[in-house]
Order: C-alpha cells, then sequence, then structure tokens
C-alpha cells in the first residue's frame, strides 16, 4: 500500500466556491492549506495571539465584522498584520460583507489571499470544512478494482493475471458500476474508506488481449461512478485443493485493514468453469443480507442442531 500525499492550494478552494477574490495574486492563491478546519479569530481581533492556529483558513462573519468596527486603527493594524501571516492559506468574509479598509490594505501589500463568499457564515464554515476534510484525508494506493455492485463498493483484489479486470468487465456488462481498475486510492474520511480511480485512469479499464478501453464511451456514462465507499473486499486466489476455503459461512470472519479502518473480506478461489461476475454478486447479495441480520450460514447452522436434538 503506498501512501498518497495531498496536495491542496488556496486556488482549488477558490475554484471549487467561486469565492470572489478582493486581494491577491495569482501567485497569492499558491499558498498550501494543510489543516481541515477553519479559525474565527475572536481572541487574535482581541489582540491575544498564544496557542493561535495560524495554518487555518480563517473565516469572518458577523461577530467578527461587527467586532472590527469598534477597534481604533492601531489594534487593527495590529491584529490584522498577525492573522495575514505567511503559514495562513486565506482570509475568508461571508455574507458579502465589506472588507475592513485596514485589512484590505494589509492584504494587498503583502499579497495575501482575501476572499468573499455570498453565504450565511454557519453555512460556509461547514461546506469549507467537509471540502478540506475530504481533500486532505489521509489517502493511500491499492492494487485492485472498485466497483459499485448493488450500491455497494466492492474492491477486488488478487494477484496479477487472476483476470480482475476481465471479472470487472462482465460485471459492467451486468449493469453493474466501474469506480476503478489497477489502482484504486483509498482515504479515510471520519470512520469510512472512500475509493476513487486515479484522474489517469479514470473511466479506463485494461483487458490483456484488446488493451485500454474507455468504459463510458462504450458503455455509456452510466456505467461509471466517480467515487463509493468501500463495503467489502473481495480477495481473488488461485484454486488449490489442499487449501481449506469456506464452506458453509460459519467461519470467523475476516477484515481488510485500510487506513486502521476493518472492511469486511471474502477470499473467492478462481477455477476454470467457475462464473466469477455471478459469484461475486452472490456475495454481495449474501453481505448485503447479513448486515440486515440475515445470516444464511447461521440458519443452516440452527437447522443442523434442530435436526440432531429432533433425532436424538
Amino acid at each position: 500500500m503506498e501512501n498518497v500525499e495531498a496536495n491542496l492550494k488556496v486556488k482549488d478552494l477558490v475554484n471549487y466556491f467561486d469565492f470572489e477574490i478582493i486581494e491577491g495574486s495569482e501567485q497569492s492563491l499558491e499558498r498550501p492549506i494543510v489543516i481541515a478546519d477553519t479559525n474565527r479569530p475572536g481572541l487574535e481581533l482581541a489582540g491575544f495571539f498564544d496557542f493561535s492556529q495560524s495554518k487555518r483558513v480563517v473565516i469572518l462573519g458577523d461577530k467578527e465584522i461587527a467586532y472590527i468596527e469598534t477597534m481604533d486603527e492601531r489594534s487593527q493594524r495590529i491584529s490584522f498584520d498577525f492573522i495575514t501571516n505567511e503559514v495562513t492559506p486565506a482570509i475568508i468574509i461571508s455574507k458579502s460583507h465589506m472588507c475592513p479598509p485596514i485589512l484590505k490594505e494589509i492584504a494587498k501589500e503583502k499579497d495575501f489571499p482575501l476572499l468573499r463568499s455570498m453565504s450565511e457564515t454557519y453555512r460556509l464554515i461547514i461546506d469549507v470544512v467537509t471540502f478540506l476534510d475530504e481533500k486532505l484525508a489521509p489517502t493511500a494506493s491499492r492494487h485492485g478494482g472498485l466497483l459499485s455492485i448493488y450500491g455497494k463498493g466492492v474492491m477486488i483484489s488478487g494477484e496479477s493475471g487472476m483476470g480482475k479486470s476481465e471479472i470487472a468487465l462482465e460485471l459492467i456488462k451486468r449493469g453493474h458500476l466501474l469506480v476503478a481498475d489497477d489502482r484504486v486510492d483509498c482515504s479515510r474520511i471520519h470512520n469510512k474508506i472512500v475509493g476513487r480511480a486515479p484522474t489517469i485512469l479514470r473511466e479506463m479499464l485494461e483487458i490483456r488481449g484488446i488493451g485500454i478501453i474507455n468504459v463510458s464511451r462504450m458503455f455509456g456514462a452510466s456505467s461509471v461512478l466517480d467515487k463509493v465507499e468501500v463495503s467489502l473486499v473481495v480477495q481473488l486466489e488461485q484454486w488449490h485443493p489442499d487449501n481449506d476455503y469456506d464452506r458453509v459461512g460459519i467461519e470467523d470472519k475476516k477484515f481488510e485493514t485500510i487506513l486502521g479502518v476493518d472492511i469486511p473480506k471474502i477470499i473467492l478461489p478462481v477455477k476454470e468453469g467457475r462464473s466469477m461476475a455471478v459469484i461475486i454478486e452472490s456475495a454481495v447479495t449474501n453481505f448485503t443480507l447479513s448486515e440486515m441480520g440475515m445470516d444464511s450460514a447461521k440458519e443452516f447452522e440452527q437447522r443442523v442442531l434442530d435436526f440432531i436434538a429432533k433425532n436424538n
């Protein structure tokens, strides 16, 4: 598993939300954002700078703008100089408030990103933090494919040459959605793992003997998905007669740990003549039923116990 470094800039925030740029050149928008949180600088405006987290995006809302109007020029210059330091990514003013003239002057002198949004302050904070949470989430790359099967994100893993892409193609033909082939970028967002394809591989599928195919062009735009929560890992293994494979399903449950989150896993042996697409569909359906409390293996076990009790 290969870790993937996040590379988020202020310009990404501006482009996504279409913020108005009050001050700041194109170069200033290259400032990095490294913390998925915001700062409402009440204490900083009051002149208390200890323990301030300067690497957060600063939000100026109703309260901050109202308080700034009560500050004298000297206090404003001291506070504004602090919150426009070299490690602070940007300042966003909510609700289309007018920018304090002294803040605009200092931002211009420093070439500091000063932005404005029409959103209410609480909505702006929620939207920005949600965006940063996703973009700055811990991310790792894994070898395998990812599809949405009956609405469940299913990662198909296994050694090269196991036929993962061919199985994915069959599943796509059966109406399921491709998310990624060959490599899956996994991000931990809160306690969930979300998978997506690297940009260069998006919508592409490699079939040995054919080459690269564009799934969305071949099967339509509705055959692909940008991202999905990973709910189940299906690990493909070459069939070996000496291996002890699950036959009933009452054995200990298996899990795959991705970025500290345990994902349920099943191991499927690959053998000539087995329709792996149908088997994976059945495994996903059975997994969904077990999540709903309908466990076929436990039901069978109970039938066996009842039979034994009845005949003893």
